[in-house]
């Protein structure tokens, strides 16, 4: 069953639905009671379909690339110097780099279900990547409207080559996404942002791997960056889950990061409200979060209360600083929107809003390569040296 997350309406499971016809607000899926030991996991393969019994599509049909199962590190010398016990969930170990595999996995099933031809998407980068190798994988044809100038090399690289459409949107990311609603809307395509909540339903298994590493217990905080909003309140709605079915006794506090130039989450949290005002020209280097209306604010908002949790901003330098110092002292190599998961946790605790001695999990979002250029920009030229090993001594002694 599909649910307005405003004013309650419910739909049918196999209707094609975006937003609420009641109200027009946002829609997510009410997953059953199971009534499923936690043992029931033990022994299969360690990714996303471990957790079938808690998807609401049929895994026997699924279009899966095995992603899920991500590295879970401890990060023992960052959480030294900030005096927390701090993990990172490296999700640019995905198939495509980055974590919203894990949503297009259940969103091209899904589709299949539904007997769709042509999928769609709007992107920052990350998605377009994404729905185009599991749209290869399924058959389906694959639109992307991505906005001018404004996604990361590796990311457009990766849509051209799994074979998706690509049009450059003379605009921002919001307004790629109202065009591609749209055509959604006629029945052009399936859309495969993450207003559609199927979407979602794949990204809260982060949650389910987060307890599951920690032996069936929560964090005291989950920490990641926050864009279009739907992997924060995702994430919840996995912890709580697992929660509500006696899996784990405790709930983390739901912290997002935004960057400053980018922050409309954050401006509502500032504010006591569950009204998002839209950013209008969003800029920051951090790519997949440059995005000024999110389309799950809602539910994002919802998550960060209901958790007595945190939104907070960080800025472009603080970002880029937090990915060198994650790469250089952890081995833990991260795209710029990643990284703000790392930065906002340092100003937080700086800031005294994180405690000494918590159990903080960073979900980083994507990996390295996914902007390769802003990576090389941030490191010095390799010297050059002849083969004469004499030469090569005076170089590295004189360092």
């Amino acid at each position: 069953m599909i649910r307005c997350v405003s004013c309650g309406e419910e739909y049918d499971d196999d209707e094609i639905i975006y937003n609420c016809k009641k109200c027009g607000s946002i829609l997510e899926v009410v997953t059953e009671d199971y009534d499923i030991p936690k043992e029931t996991f033990e022994g299969r393969r360690d990714n996303l379909w471990k957790y079938k019994e808690f998807l609401p599509v049929d895994a026997d049909k699924k279009v899966s690339l095995d992603e899920g199962g991500t590295p879970f590190v401890s990060c023992p010398t960052l959480g030294e110097e900030l005096g927390i016990d701090l993990y990172v969930k490296v999700e640019g170990s995905n198939p495509t780099g980055s974590f919203k595999d894990r949503g297009m996995t259940l969103g091209m099933t899904k589709a299949m279900e539904l007997g769709v031809d042509t999928v769609g998407c709007a992107s920052t980068g990350n998605t377009s990547a994404s729905l185009s190798a599991y749209a290869a994988r399924a058959g389906k044809r694959c639109i992307v409207f991505l906005p001018s100038g404004k996604v990361a090399l590796g990311k457009l690289a990766q849509a051209m080559f799994h074979g998706a459409e690509v049009v450059s949107i003379d605009g921002n990311f919001d307004e790629a996404l109202k065009a591609m609603t749209q055509l959604a809307e006629e029945k052009y395509l399936y859309l495969l942002n993450s207003i559609n909540p199927y979407r979602l339903e794949g990204q809260k298994t982060i949650g389910y791997e987060v307890v599951d590493h920690l032996g069936w217990e929560s964090p005291d905080r989950i920490v990641l960056p926050v864009g279009n909003a739907g992997n924060i309140s995702a994430i919840w709605k996995g912890v709580s889950e697992f929660h509500e079915a006696g899996f784990i006794d405790d709930l983390p506090m739901m912290t997002g990061i935004q960057a400053e130039g980018a922050c409309p989450i954050v401006n509502a949290f500032n504010q006591h409200t569950m009204k998002m005002t839209p950013v209008e020209n969003p800029e920051t280097v951090a790519t997949a979060i440059r995005i000024g209306a999110p389309v799950s604010s809602i539910k994002a908002l919802h998550a960060i209360y209901d958790s007595n949790g945190f939104a907070q901003t960080v800025s472009d330098d603080e970002i880029l600083a937090a990915q060198l110092e994650l790469a250089r002292k952890e081995g833990v190599g991260v795209e710029p929107a990643s990284a703000a998961s790392i930065a906002g946790v340092k100003r937080l605790v700086n800031e005294g809003e994180i405690d000494k001695g918590e159990k903080v999990v960073c979900i980083v979002t994507g990996h390295l390569l996914k902007d390769p250029n802003t990576a090389i920009n941030a490191c010095t030229k390799p010297k050059e040296v002849s083969a004469d090993l004499n030469k090569i001594k005076e170089l590295l002694l004189n360092k």
